[in-house]
């Protein structure tokens, strides 16, 4: 059984992608997720063999430093976009002691307007700005979706986000390059790429 490890806790966002890669190579049966606060504690894991593979959102803030901290001892070994779990910008219903400061995790920030929160308050992951508000320590954030859903009487969405397709990184111990670019020659983008090349060679473009 092969073990990949990610970002946790369940149900963060992380773990969700994971899932899906893994029914996607549809091998989810033959192998076990194991989660990890923090990346260096998941590459640590993978370099020690506890894990076989490590997955890293691309735009995570910690993956340059992931990618060169360990480049010696494990590799780049796949990438894909997946979607992310539905997000939203909620805001709590009346006033509180977090009034005025908005939680968001860092790769988030951009996704809505926060001008209106005069404190912009980071987190480590989307989970633990939820955490922030079911605690009364923000008065607004960028959560999932389901969050506001399954507490509507607390928090109302002000700003829907959706789902965002992000790119994903797999590392493993052993390279896969061989020196070259490893590309998915007959992915989506891959024909879109030969279909334009065919219309602009019909209309004579360049």
């Amino acid at each position: 059984m092969l073990t990949f490890s990610t970002l946790g806790l369940e149900g963060s966002n992380h773990h969700f992608v994971l899932q899906r890669y893994l029914a996607a190579h549809g091998i989810a049966d033959a192998t076990r997720i194991v989660l990890f606060d923090d990346f260096h504690s998941g590459a640590r894991a993978l370099i020690a063999g506890e894990a076989d593979y490590l997955l890293q959102c691309a735009v995570h803030p910690a993956a340059a430093e992931i990618t060169g901290t360990y480049r010696t001892a494990m590799v780049v070994v796949d990438a894909f976009i997946s979607p992310s779990r539905p997000m939203a910008l909620v805001r709590a219903i009346g006033s509180g002691e977090g009034a005025g400061k908005v939680g968001v995790q860092r790769a988030t920030q951009n996704y809505a307007d926060l001008s209106a929160w005069p404190t912009v308050v980071h987190e480590p992951t989307v989970l633990a700005v939820q955490a922030g508000l079911a605690e009364g320590r923000y008065e607004a954030g960028v959560v999932f979706a389901s969050f506001a859903a399954a507490h509507a009487e607390r928090f109302e969405v002000i700003e829907p986000i959706g789902a965002i397709c992000d790119a994903w990184i797999v590392y493993g111990r052993e390279a896969v390059d061989e020196g070259r670019a490893v590309v998915w020659k007959d992915s989506p983008v891959a024909r879109q790429y030969r279909e334009r090349i065919g219309r602009s060679s019909k209309h004579g473009g360049s």
